[in-house]
């Protein structure tokens, strides 16, 4: 049996193990013995985005509807012998759930209790494939009450048409699930394909967190784990402009209140690093956290309110952006107000104790991360397919330096790439 590795995190005083299984998967586990609670998460590098491909042993492109990730998460909790996923779980007493974002799928649970045969079902049924005509025709219908669900969801439209503003052609800009029309192109030979493609396990990962022994997890996977043949695949995307579409997106919608999304697209020709997105989380933090003097104005001004707005960094492969989003009865004049608070930062630097400040925020957020479970395997696997590890994260806030920070912001919210996207009543 192949040894974890430990790594050993100084500052945060923790320590977890990780290891290429040699069926192909990346295993991180990050034992916590003091929790009461255990969480897992089994995860694909494939998203959304994902519509063109070229695998290793094909020379083809392939082009796929739109939609067809999250399609194929909804499928994979049915199997053969007719017993749902969900039922199995019951058994063992996990709360398990599954997502599918911009550049990944998932599935996870939660237990207390029985946590390695619950381990057991996660690693047979995503490892185990099964659709038929009937079966995908009648998730169709489904999927399509879904998709109008978010349609007509105010807080998904808000953050669309910002993407949509910024976004010439990446596929970012489409809805996760997909549309009713590309849903209705899905074939049980499409799924197969794209399984086949993406759930290699070369292509996946596990997380663990929680109560779990590292070498318990590992006797699991050798006995779940069927070897893959490791096939690459090559995201293809349209090439990208700098450049925005459109600055200025307004719509109507069901809200009581406008809201908001002002976005800055910002250059993704590689992915950021470790140091780099903490780096933004900091420039975020004094830019518009809590105690930062644009958050007061604001706030004083009627303008947002306190559990609503906050700035956030959206980023993956291929696409990259820094948000503020919110509630707000003028939501121009709020982006008017951050668009000169970051002027006024790039030309006269940041305030030394409100950098410090926000440092000391992000450091601390990092830190009281590792208490729980599912941040902690949530982190790892979003880590681990943006080829970056949460082990320098609690360095990187400590080293940030003032200049750091400032060179960041050179390359970020550059104001001929925002885009202000609201609904408004």
């Amino acid at each position: 049996m192949n040894k974890m590795q430990e790594v050993h995190m100084k500052r945060a005083g923790e320590s977890y193990y990780e290891m290429r299984h040699p069926s192909g998967l990346r295993i991180f586990v990050f034992p916590k013995p003091e929790s009461h609670s255990t969480y897992a998460i089994f995860g694909t590098s494939y998203g959304s985005i994902d519509n063109v491909f070229r695998r290793s042993d094909e020379k083809d492109v392939t082009r796929v509807p739109a939609g067809i990730a999250h399609y194929l998460e909804h499928k994979m909790f049915e199997n053969e012998d007719g017993v749902d996923t969900f039922v199995r779980y019951a058994k063992t007493g996990a709360n398990a759930n599954a997502y599918t974002s911009f550049d990944k799928t998932c599935y996870l649970f939660s237990c207390s209790d029985n946590f390695y045969d619950s381990l057991e079902i996660l690693l047979d049924f995503v490892q185990k494939p099964y659709f038929t005509d009937q079966t995908v025709q009648k998730e169709q219908g489904i999927i399509g009450q879904e998709i109008q669900m978010y349609e007509d969801d105010p807080t998904w439209q808000v953050l669309f048409n910002m993407l949509g503003g910024m976004y010439h052609n990446h596929p970012v800009k489409l809805n996760i699930a997909g549309s009713e029309q590309s849903i209705a192109e899905i074939t049980p030979e499409l799924l197969y394909q794209c399984y086949h493609t993406f759930y290699n396990l070369n292509n996946m990962a596990l997380c663990v967190a929680g109560n779990a022994d590292p070498e318990k997890v590992l006797e699991v996977c050798d006995k779940m784990l069927q070897p893959s043949e490791d096939v690459r695949v090559e995201r293809i995307f349209e090439p990208e402009p700098d450049s925005i579409l459109k600055p200025c997106i307004h719509k109507k919608g069901s809200v009581a209140s406008p809201l908001f999304y002002l976005g800055f697209k910002e250059n993704a020709s590689r992915r950021a690093t470790a140091e780099e997105t903490v780096q933004t989380e900091i420039l975020l933090e004094a830019l518009a956290g809590d105690s930062s003097p644009l958050y007061r104005r604001l706030l004083d001004a009627g303008l947002i309110n306190e559990s609503s707005f906050g700035g956030d960094y959206l980023e993956g492969p291929g696409y990259a952006c820094v948000t503020f989003s919110g509630e707000s009865k003028d939501p121009d004049k709020v982006a008017e107000e951050i668009r000169k608070e970051v002027d006024s930062v790039r030309r006269n630097g940041l305030n030394p104790e409100l950098f410090e400040d926000a440092k000391r925020t992000i450091y601390g957020s990092i830190i009281s991360g590792f208490n729980s479970p599912e941040n902690i395997a949530n982190s790892m696997i979003a880590a681990c397919f943006a080829g970056r590890s949460i082990a320098p994260d609690a360095d990187a806030a400590a080293d940030a330096t003032s200049e750091d920070i400032l060179a960041r912001l050179q390359k970020q919210l550059l104001p001929q790439n925002a885009v202000l996207s609201v609904v408004e009543p």
